[in-house]
């Protein structure tokens, strides 16, 4: 099944998908392009991995990692399918990043692989957004680059785990402006989902509605204000986002990060 939370007529709802209808609680039916989305779930937390597809590496010149390179997506950076991004004033190198997004179905504690699957409630589309000027120093969690208001789309979509028969079996691209910039597979990721599960619960307690972004193919490019990003993931939908610059009060971020290896003085 496929949810969604949205708001008609004023009013947050919860619906299911019906044919191309959603089903609110009362029976009646909403045009999907007639309503706003809401997040598919509140999650306690978001967790997401870096280099997680062989492809992806190789395109940065980074080496694979030997375990999961995990960092955080604060949930002020959570935005909705149809949401508008925030192009950061100074960056100059913005881009998407289309990912299977994994939703906890309960809570998690040393779960180990063979078992982790019974743990996953569904999935979504993410957007793992960054502004790569502020990722040239891998010893640093990319906060700065990846942790800006808005730059972490989810939906529109909660599809329920039974919907999906093989999650390591997806199709992903993204679409700027009707143009595909991005395509791959969930085939090519080098940690999968049950070793994620099994390796994040080993020290910490992954709760309902968690999300984990599970990371991105080869094909990131350079997005701008006035594009219109629309991602999709096999069997899960399309989340569309726009993307518009920052108001003109924000001063920009000048300065980058010292490079791996290297102390900047701070």
């Amino acid at each position: 099944m496929k949810y969604a939370r949205f708001i008609a007529g004023g009013r947050p709802l919860n619906g299911h998908l019906h044919d191309g209808h959603l089903i609110d609680a009362a029976g009646v039916a909403h045009d999907p392009d007639s309503v706003q989305f809401r997040l598919p779930v509140d999650p306690p937390k978001v967790i997401a991995l870096a280099l997680n597809y062989h492809d992806h590496a190789g395109e940065l010149g980074l080496t694979q990692p030997s375990e999961p390179a995990l960092f955080w997506k604060p949930n002020t950076t959570l935005l909705p399918h149809r949401g508008t991004v925030i192009y950061p004033r100074g960056a100059e190198f913005m881009h998407y990043e289309v990912e299977l997004g994994v939703i906890l179905g309960r809570d998690a504690r040393r779960v180990k692989a063979k078992d982790a699957m019974d743990y996953v409630g569904g999935y979504t589309v993410g957007n793992d957004l960054v502004v790569r000027d502020y990722v040239t120093n891998t010893f640093r969690p990319p906060l700065r680059g990846k942790g800006w208001d808005t730059f972490g789309p989810l939906g529109p979509y909660y599809v329920t785990a039974d919907e999906i028969a093989d999650p390591h079996d997806l199709t992903l691209t993204a679409h700027v402006n009707g143009e595909l910039r991005q395509q791959g597979s969930t085939r090519d990721m080098i940690f999968s989902i049950p070793e994620l599960i099994e390796h994040i619960s080993r020290f910490m307690t992954l709760q309902r509605d968690d999300v984990i972004l599970t990371g991105t193919p080869k094909g990131i490019s350079h997005v701008h204000p006035g594009d219109v990003m629309r991602l999709e993931v096999g069997g899960l939908g399309v989340l569309e986002n726009g993307i518009q610059e920052e108001d003109a009060g924000a001063e920009p971020i000048k300065g980058k990060e010292s490079k791996e290896g290297e102390w900047d003085g701070r």
